[in-house]
């Protein structure tokens, strides 16, 4: 059993880690599910559960009910499912909104798996995107006395830097910024042209946010990162949290669209964003934006620049 702690929020959480052994992701998972219910348990019954393009997901029957895994590679990502254990029990602390709860985490052989309760999908509220804003205004009424978290991240698949700062404009250059940039021009997704862009708009930053307490953000909030449960509710998932600039959550979810207008309504009356924020969200975007430029390469770029003109 391995519980861990949080500095910035006093969180505990407790997962059920299984000693790397070579045995299958169902052994390991059968495992963990009898240590934590004190009997034999046993899956009967596993299925494809499509949506994510990183990991391996399925949905299990057990004889002590349906459960949610992930399984992914140990060798390429050997601590991406203990981050993400770690960031859902940070946003599960917070009890602003609802994310699945983790019942343990694992590695055996060459292989490694999160096990989280299965969430039954369900159509939205008629009041699904008003809750959903409040919700997430309430999580980013959490706050700390710094940028950035206790320990790094990810962000899809690429390891993402949570060093602490005293300012946004530090952090979201020197932690967010700037290490997708060395990325993208050492394999050649980005010219010096564009650094030389990325450089203008570095000068101008310091005036371009109004100044505003960390906030616990989801990090990757897109529209396809929150689904719909049983009682019709949204519940977010695969975060990438750290304490930043909320707008960054806003920004992330206008990118790919998904988001109805009612949510941003319901927010703004929850927690009112400062003047000019739909003008700064594409500043926002170009950290999730730079993220597609060294996962996926192609247009992704031309945004970017699209972005960096204006300075």
């Amino acid at each position: 059993m391995k519980t861990a702690k949080t500095e910035e929020t006093g969180t505990c959480f407790t997962a059920h880690k299984i000693d790397i052994i070579k045995m299958s992701w169902k052994t390991g998972i059968e495992k963990l599910l009898s240590k934590k219910y004190k009997k034999k348990v046993n899956i009967t019954a596993e299925q494809f559960v499509g949506g994510g393009s990183i990991n391996n997901t399925k949905m299990v029957k057990t004889t002590v009910g349906k459960f949610f895994v992930k399984v992914n590679s140990a060798s390429r990502y050997p601590d991406m499912f203990e981050k993400e254990a770690k960031g859902l029990a940070i946003l599960e602390k917070a009890k602003a909104i609802p994310v699945p709860h983790v019942i343990g985490y694992g590695r055996e052989g060459s292989d490694t798996f999160l096990l989280l309760n299965y969430i039954e999908s369900a159509t939205k509220n008629s009041d699904f995107w008003e809750l959903f804003a409040q919700r997430l205004a309430a999580l980013h009424k959490n706050s700390s006395g710094y940028f950035g978290l206790d320990h790094n991240n990810y962000i899809g698949s690429l390891r993402q830097s949570n060093q602490q700062h005293q300012t946004w404009e530090e952090f979201f250059r020197e932690e967010r910024l700037e290490p997708m940039i060395a990325m993208a021009y050492n394999t050649g997704e980005i010219d010096r042209t564009v650094l030389t862009m990325f450089d203008r708009f570095f000068t101008r930053m310091e005036n371009l946010f109004p100044p505003e307490p960390p906030a616990l953000i989801h990090g990757d909030l897109w529209g396809g990162n929150f689904m719909v449960n049983e009682t019709g509710d949204a519940v977010v998932i695969d975060p990438a949290v750290y304490f930043g600039h909320r707008e960054m959550d806003i920004a992330m979810s206008q990118l790919f669209g998904g988001f109805d207008r009612r949510f941003y309504e319901a927010y703004e009356k929850a927690f009112p964003l400062d003047p000019g924020w739909q003008e700064r969200l594409n500043y926002c975007n170009l950290y999730p934006l730079m993220v597609h430029v060294n996962l996926f390469g192609g247009g992704y770029a031309a945004s970017v620049k699209n972005i960096l003109r204006k300075f």
